[in-house]
């Protein structure tokens, strides 16, 4: 059954991945560039899950965006995966206390959203972490 992904991403690359992972699974990849837009897409399509990038362009980042929709009541329900190139324990810890259910670091490898994926769509929400891999394809 095909399902709805907000991306929140500003870097094309990184967008055309996730689309190209999300195509071959039968998904429909939903773009916003900044937070303002992640949060007008969220409202308006109420996706299956949200991918964050962390460091985003405009008033509010990643964090703040996640802390904003699981405060509410409407969008609280939709898990959210941090997606980032932040590579330290405190900013894991600063996105799983924001609301994060998973955090995976860039680059992450096919495997890894693959069975992100996975984990969130089909209700196995646990948090999933991941350590940065050697992928074929990587995350700039």
């Amino acid at each position: 059954m095909s399902k709805q992904i907000l991306y929140v991403e500003d870097n094309a690359n990184n967008v055309l991945l996730v689309q190209r992972i999300l195509n071959a699974e039968g998904h429909q990849l939903l773009v916003a560039r900044d937070a303002a837009a992640g949060w007008e897409t969220a409202v308006s399509h109420q996706p299956d899950l949200i991918l964050m990038d962390l460091h985003l362009p405009g008033e509010l980042n990643g964090l703040e965006l996640t802390q904003r929709l699981k405060q509410d009541p409407t969008l609280q329900h939709i898990p959210i995966v941090a997606l980032t190139a932040h590579d330290s324990a405190a900013v894991e810890t600063a996105a799983l206390a924001a609301g994060c259910a998973g955090f995976l670091r860039k680059p992450a490898d096919l495997r890894q959203i693959r069975q992100t994926l996975h984990t969130f769509l089909n209700g196995e929400g646990t948090a999933v972490t991941a350590q940065p891999a050697a992928p074929t394809y990587a995350f700039i």
